[in-house]
């Protein structure tokens, strides 16, 4: 839920008359809606005889305060059940339970900060405040792992400012902190829990007794940025004064698209539906988003950086002085050096924008690690091992950006370029970093990353510049870019869909709104009545890029928004194919006019993979390496390549993508052609069969330059 947050008007092209006819009710339905989680399912709930969460605190005094408000607030605005009654129920709850002194403590905050006059609840202005407030100590309170789990302290997220994989009540995930003394556990860095009255089992989940309400800042990234200018906050001013000069201070001040909350909560859109033909799916059911909401990551070099690059302090260094210190190192040539810094062409605005994302990215989730060749997500969490690498597009003018992570990194790093063990038989492992290739590690578990956490997203800090300037578009254009197809799309870590940690089918099977009932995903285009689904495999041995993948059903026609390439330069355009019987058979396009894209190729068989003798895939030797070189050429010559080496099937235990002997994995080579990164290229996949249950199919996208794959010196690795 969201208290005093200016909303948004939201400037969506409806796609069909239906939602045109709602909007005219968005102002009265605004003032009706929170955003609290509201999927709580009371169904089949009952109450046991035995002690449950409601009954454990009853019996002690020290939470009398707590169960009053428990009996105060509903579970939603649409409810006239009661939390309290929630917590005498059947479920897995987790309940940072407050003591009286916590709530003592917290209401006499309030006074300290001049909002009431007495440390009371009666002392608050309006019903309506008080009412919010007491919402506020309740919602944050609790998290209800529906039909999955409950979280005790040994489960918890391993490291320092990870997130718990559900949200609370509140809709916003908390983080926890572990200080060097063992047996200290906080919350958000700021609410200790009891070192002894902790994970106090109870037929209906788990008690944590808290020693201070929690009660996280309900703020956006612009709040966070204006506290810098306004000098309540201190550390990133140069960042917040140049990002205000570039115009994107009302950007990131959005929350959520409030006519899509309208039109969800009004039953336009289709919450529940099954998917014909997605024969893997509990219950056979995909669930619409609850919200399309809007997230930022923003990478910031802070004040001191800035302070000794250009010899004066903080507070009056200004966007002039940044832009010359920019044009002095050379970062942008091309870019215009005036000042208007809102132009794409800008220099300052170019500088500025490749260090914004439009992607909510929490510590744990700036990159993936799953089944990477030598890591264990189950037994070893917490070892790493080869490489692994999201990219993502900026802000302002498209680039791309490279977020990096390895045993040998030690930490996340921004636009790293080591050097690899990838000869046929060699590790995968990081050997090596030029030092002027290390890139700039992102500080994920600083102390103060709480200040700079909002509703909306994230101010890293990183450890040394970063520019897109001809060195790291140059280091890009050498490097083979394996993209998963969830990394164009910023609704869905937004949104929290992408490998979100939970196993339930409403978090496993996600559909998106076809284009004609709302255009949810910006760069995707999706065909009235196909049902397009994401599969978020979390916990299943999956041989996907990152243990997810999407798929479609119907009469599909996708359109599918490419992220740029770094340089001019001609490019392999590849897509990985993981085949099965349910598979249909797709037309490619490709091209960068969405009204004249010439087909790639014929129709790809997306059912037979390697085993279709048109692919030319032969299995390794594993001993003679240039015979499995030259099958190598040959299935390149017939328009494929085998899957990856750095890719484990987890179903088969140390086997790897390029490995499996199924051969239900292959890359097919859509096209081969020069492209220009100031040319947004579209990839169109149409079904050509006539049935409504053969599924689309998409993992992961790779852009391979031709120094790559066509090195006479050296021929393109095989992981």
């Amino acid at each position: 839920m969201y208290f005093f947050v200016t909303l948004q008007q939201n400037n969506h092209t409806f796609a069909s008359n239906k939602v045109k006819k709602f909007v005219l009710l968005l102002t009265s339905f605004i003032l009706l809606l929170c955003a609290c989680k509201e999927d709580i399912d009371t169904s089949a709930r009952y109450v046991f005889r035995e002690e449950t969460i409601l009954g454990y605190l009853q019996k002690h005094d020290d939470y009398s305060e707590y169960v009053k408000l428990l009996q105060l607030i509903p579970i939603s605005p649409r409810s006239k059940s009661t939390v309290y009654q929630l917590l005498s129920a059947r479920g897995n709850y987790t309940c940072f339970a407050p003591t009286n002194d916590a709530i003592a403590q917290y209401l006499q905050d309030q006074v300290d900060a001049g909002f009431i006059e007495e440390p009371s609840w009666e002392s608050f202005e309006s019903d309506k405040i008080r009412d919010s407030i007491m919402k506020v100590v309740v919602y944050n309170s609790i998290i209800d792992g529906g039909d999955e789990e409950f979280y005790q302290t040994m489960n918890f997220p391993q490291n320092n400012n990870d997130e718990f994989g559900r949200a609370n009540m509140n809709d916003i995930k908390l983080s926890v902190y572990r200080p060097k003394n063992p047996d200290s556990i906080y919350i958000n860095r700021i609410y200790p829990i009891n070192s002894i009255n902790r994970d106090i089992l109870t037929i209906n989940g788990v008690i944590h007794q808290m020693e201070k309400v929690i009660a996280p800042r309900e703020v956006t990234l612009k709040t966070i940025l204006q506290e810098q200018l306004d000098g309540y906050e201190s550390g990133f001013v140069v960042m917040a004064r140049i990002i205000q000069a570039c115009g994107l201070m009302d950007t990131l001040s959005k929350i959520r698209d409030e006519v899509y909350e309208t039109l969800y909560q009004t039953n336009m859109i289709t919450e529940k539906t099954p998917a014909n033909g997605l024969k893997t799916m509990d219950g056979g059911y995909s669930y619409a988003p609850e919200h399309r909401k809007y997230g930022f990551t923003i990478f910031a070099e802070k004040d001191d950086f800035w302070q000794e690059e250009i010899g004066k302090p903080a507070e009056d260094i200004t966007p002039e002085d940044v832009q010359s210190w920019v044009d002095a190192h050379d970062y942008y040539p091309e870019a215009e050096a005036n000042t208007d810094f809102k132009s794409l062409d800008n220099m300052l605005n170019q500088w500025t924008t490749y260090h914004v994302l439009p992607f909510k990215l929490a510590p744990d989730r700036l990159v993936f690690h799953y089944n990477e060749k030598g890591y264990d997500y189950v037994g070893s969490p917490g070892k790493l091992s080869i490489p692994v690498m999201e990219y993502y597009v900026t802000m302002g003018k498209r680039r791309l950006l490279k977020i990096y992570e390895s045993l040998e990194s030690n930490g996340v790093y921004l636009n790293r370029f080591p050097v690899i063990d990838n000869a046929r038989h060699g590790s995968g492992h990081e050997i090596g970093c030029d030092p002027s290739k290390v890139g700039a590690r992102v500080m994920r578990e600083v102390e103060d990353l709480d200040k700079r956490t909002a509703l909306n997203g994230y101010i890293y800090e990183i450890d040394a510049p970063i520019a897109y300037n001809e060195e790291t578009r140059n280091n890009l254009a050498r490097t083979r870019i394996r993209m998963d197809c969830m990394s164009f799309f910023p609704e869905v870590m937004n949104n929290d869909i992408r490998r979100v940690p939970l196993t339930d089918a409403r978090h496993q099977w996600v559909h998106f709104p076809d284009d004609a009932e709302y255009k949810y995903i910006g760069n995707l285009s999706i065909n009235e009545g196909s049902t397009f689904v994401y599969y978020n495999a979390y916990n299943y041995k999956f041989g996907s890029l990152c243990g997810d993948e999407v798929k479609c059903v119907g009469r599909w026609e996708l359109v599918f928004t490419l992220p740029p390439v770094p340089k001019r330069g001609t490019y392999e355009v590849r897509y990985r194919i993981l085949t099965n019987s349910d598979r249909g058979i797709a037309q490619f396009y490709f091209g960068d006019r969405l009204d004249a894209m010439p087909a790639a190729g014929i129709p790809v068989n997306l059912t037979l993979g390697g085993v279709d003798p048109i692919t030319g895939w032969i299995e390794d030797t594993g001993t003679d390496d240039d015979a499995d070189a030259e099958a190598d050429k040959q299935m390149r010559n017939c328009g494929f390549m085998k899957g990856e080496e750095s890719i484990l099937i987890l179903k088969n235990p140390g086997t790897t993508a390029r490995a499996n002997v199924n051969r239900n994995i292959v890359r097919r080579i859509v096209t081969r052609q020069t492209l220009d990164p100031d040319k947004t290229y579209y990839l169109k996949m149409k079904s050509v069969l006539d049935t409504e249950t053969a599924e689309f199919y998409m993992d992961h996208i790779e852009y391979c330059p031709k120094e790559i794959y066509d090195n006479p010196e050296k021929p393109e690795d095989i992981w």
